[in-house]
């Protein structure tokens, strides 16, 4: 499965003290309420240019003060989320959020006969109309092999699989390894958390009696000398680990975290949909959901709206990329794999409504109703609508492993309108690439900031975090920027813009991004994507005003 989600530190410095690796997608720290609690290295680097702060963000900046500073932006731009929700009451969305103009809020009633009652600022797909909302999910694959295994858990052999059928077997098949190597893996990780927390809670016994108290402080510890051997083992273990990472609240997070994979994500009985009641296999079955968009996990839409369009200088938090923008919530992504169905009603949503980007921070190993996104996907692109989505978190070459939704369509054919992108660091040297990121020479048209991104939370709080979640938005704030003042473009246009557009490294030699393998290995940055570059809002400006230009009638 792809985990598009922030990919966290201190959780995963638990995993090397139980001697395991890091994982693409680990609980997190409890955001904060003031920003100045992070590092201000990390603040806004995202908007920095290489030239003129040493550090490499995507220019945004520089272009505001040296491109945009005595212009007004033709175009309020309308980019769609399709997210887990998103905090639209946080302080820095002030005043960005889409307000469906044909929507009267809270009268109860489908207002512009579109299906959707009340569908102020968006819609929720993850939900019933008496308000209850999904959370968890499971997995694709396991979703298709609980459909699958009554049809080919007898078969021995592809010998007794008619041919018609030998595909979905070879799914069942795939889908049957997939799920036995992750249960696998997450009851190896709770065997591992159980003997931790044993062996933790013995020092803490030892401690406690040598101390004489219940509770201690962590500097009492440290001046335990001159103890009994058994003491002052208990002692240096405990102090390692605080040394290495360990925080008591992380562990419980972590914990509960591979809980909710065994129990939800991984878990062949559980089925959540039953509460939305529709048919995740039937497109025309169209009416269900809710007008909820910040629904039970505003966590992921809540930094990557932020980071499109958090409110520019007023001193507070952060500053996202565009400035003339409004943001369409689509609830659309549990914590497990998002459903195809809800995906493509979400990108015809969005441009049946007037949404000029769609940002797309998900996906997932399997898609069994492609076809549906598909669809959807040139419809879209009827509608000049420009996707951006995030490669995934794998440190995968998704040019070899599938990686959906794609651009690369079902009938052969690829969307012109799509953009896929990988993460990068906001230093240029070897671990430029994020060590999580996808790539693909193929299948990856550009990078963007996606490590050490401080961004909004849910409830007025911020966060730092990394993943592709937050680099796809970089490049939809960038392409928004744009095309706020160049709205002459067409989404092909703007796209092409963007692609070729990009900072290059020719020279960089990043280490290539894998989770799974200890060996480090180099290759050139410049092979890692189609372009072989970084988004660049300052140099996207330029050639969108040269393009512009020359497509200006002759006097």
């Amino acid at each position: 499965m792809k985990t598009n989600l922030s990919y966290r530190l201190k959780a995963s410095a638990i995993l090397v003290m139980l001697g395991g690796a890091p994982a693409t997608a680990v609980a997190q720290d409890s955001p904060e309420t003031n920003i100045s609690a992070f590092d201000r290295s990390y603040h806004n680097w995202y908007n920095l240019d290489a030239q003129q702060d040493n550090v490499h963000g995507v220019s945004v900046n520089r272009a505001y003060t040296e491109l945009l500073s005595n212009r007004k932006s033709k175009k309020t731009v309308v980019v769609a989320i399709i997210d887990s929700g998103t905090d639209i009451h946080h302080e820095d969305l002030k005043g960005r959020i889409w307000v469906n103009p044909k929507e009267i809020a809270g009268n109860n009633q489908d207002d512009d006969n579109n299906g959707y009652i009340d569908d102020v600022h968006g819609w929720g797909f993850l939900g019933n109309a008496s308000g209850e909302n999904i959370k968890y999910e499971t997995y694709e694959f396991a979703r298709l092999l609980r459909q699958l295994s009554p049809k080919y858990s007898q078969v021995k052999s592809e010998k007794e699989v008619p041919a018609a059928q030998l595909q979905e077997y070879k799914t069942y098949l795939r889908c049957k390894q997939t799920y036995e190597q992750e249960v696998t893996k997450r009851k190896q990780e709770q065997a591992g958390l159980d003997a931790f927390m044993q062996v933790m809670q013995e020092c803490n016994t030892i401690l406690a009696e040598h101390l004489g108290k219940k509770t201690f402080m962590l500097s009492e510890v440290r001046n335990i000398s001159g103890a009994s051997e058994k003491v002052m083992k208990a002692r240096g273990w405990l102090l390692t680990k605080y040394s290495q990472g360990y925080s008591a609240e992380s562990f419980r997070a972590f914990r509960e975290n591979n809980d909710v994979y065994l129990q939800q994500h991984l878990n062949l009985a559980y089925n959540p949909r039953t509460l939305v009641a529709d048919n995740p296999e039937d497109i025309n079955d169209r009416v269900y959901g809710n007008s909820n968009v910040i629904g039970p996990r505003a966590d992921h839409g809540t930094p990557v709206a932020g980071v499109i369009a958090g409110i520019r200088g007023n001193n507070t938090g952060i500053d996202g990329i565009a400035e003339n923008v409004q943001l369409m919530i689509l609830r659309a992504v549990p914590q497990g794999d998002e459903r195809d169905k809800d995906i493509a009603l979400a990108i015809r949503y969005a441009a049946d409504n007037g949404a000029n980007i769609i940002n797309m921070s998900f996906g997932k190993d399997f898609s069994p109703q492609k076809s549906f996104i598909d669809e959807a996907v040139k419809y879209a692109e009827s509608k000049n609508v420009l996707l951006v989505h995030a490669a995934g978190n794998d440190g995968q070459n998704i040019d070899e492993n599938d990686n959906f939704p794609t651009k690369q369509l079902l009938d052969g054919t690829r969307a012109k309108n799509w953009l896929e992108v990988g993460a990068t660091a906001l230093v240029a040297d070897k671990n430029f690439c994020g060590v999580f990121s996808n790539y693909g020479k193929q299948n990856v048209d550009l990078f963007a900031p996606g490590v050490d991104i401080i961004s909004l939370a849910p409830d007025n709080k911020y966060d730092k975090m990394d993943g592709t979640s937050f680099a796809s938005p970089v490049v939809s704030g960038v392409a928004a920027l744009v095309w706020s003042y160049y709205p002459e473009l067409s989404a092909t246009e703007l796209k092409d813009v963007l692609l070729k557009s990009t900072t290059q490294h020719p020279k960089l030699k990043v280490i290539t991004p894998n989770l799974e393998s200890a060996k480090k290995q180099k290759v050139n940055f410049s092979e890692l994507s189609v372009t072989g570059g970084v988004v660049n809002a300052y140099q996207a400006l330029k050639l969108a005003e040269k393009l512009v230009q020359e497509k200006a009638p002759k006097s």
